[in-house]
């Protein structure tokens, strides 16, 4: 399966709580951190979540 690489581009402080465990369920725990995940449709509700905290990096 096509893998997805995200990179945390905001600060999570002051973020809800859900957004806050989003990106820990991703994996992205400091700014400017990049994981690497599976595309499926699971991980792009996850970045639709959050998308204003994170970018999609091609």
């Amino acid at each position: 399966m096509a893998t997805i690489k995200i990179k945390q581009i905001k600060s999570r402080i002051g973020a809800p709580k859900n957004q806050k465990r989003t990106l820990d369920a991703m994996g992205l725990r400091k700014l400017n951190h990049v994981v690497e995940l599976e595309d499926t449709p699971s991980v792009r509700g996850q970045i639709q979540t959050v998308h204003h905290l994170v970018k999609v990096i091609d």
